[in-house]
């Protein structure tokens, strides 16, 4: 089976086309577009041509080359910034492993039901905080269908992990695209795109 037959969890695929000729029309500046398609059940597909599913959905944004190349730099600083609060964090730190001798060894026991460290949620510091504020907002506004009415975040709308930032800049990758798994990320996502 392909992947593409199958989503065991709730997910969306993003991928970026920069088309050539075909070009939203009376636009001066240079727009990608946005190709996502995602489901809100766990979905199998044998035979697309008798395919029919209420839990799929799919669409298109053109979107200002410029503002993604914008945010991604914007998305990249703020996930060293929270890589650097994983860092100093006391929490983080007494729960890595001392070595990888002893992390090797507690794999080969039992497997953990701990968190990978990427899934921990982190907690911002103002600074940080704010800068994942206008970030999010950026991402509000380019994904909201009536960007008009995109007013900027107050807070932040789904928990702040590595992983959730790692995944929305990926998200904006304009040369791989991605797939985001349910959670609370996916579930912010897809409230931008109804």
């Amino acid at each position: 089976e392909s992947r593409a037959a199958s989503a065991s969890n709730k997910e969306i695929n993003i991928q970026w086309y920069f088309p050539s000729v075909a070009k939203p029309s009376n636009d001066t500046e240079t727009k990608v577009l946005l190709l996502y398609a995602y489901n809100t059940n766990p979905v199998k597909i044998s035979n697309i041509k008798i395919f029919s599913s209420v839990s799929v959905f799919s669409g298109h944004l053109w979107i200002p080359l410029a503002r993604i190349i914008s945010l991604r730099e914007k998305l990249s600083d703020l996930k060293e910034q929270v890589e650097i609060l994983m860092q100093g964090s006391k929490s983080f730190s007494t729960s890595v492993p001392t070595s990888f001798l002893e992390q090797s060894e507690t794999l080969k026991i039992s497997p953990s039901n701990k968190p990978k460290m990427s899934d921990v949620k982190v907690d911002l510091d103002e600074k940080t905080e704010e800068m994942a504020k206008r970030c999010l907002s950026e991402v509000k506004a380019l994904l909201s269908v009536v960007p008009a009415l995109s007013l900027p975040l107050t807070k932040i709308p789904f928990d702040v992990t590595l992983q959730s930032i790692t995944n929305l800049e990926d998200m904006f990758d304009l040369a791989n695209g991605c797939i985001i798994t349910e959670g609370s990320l996916f579930n912010w996502i897809i409230s931008l795109l109804h």
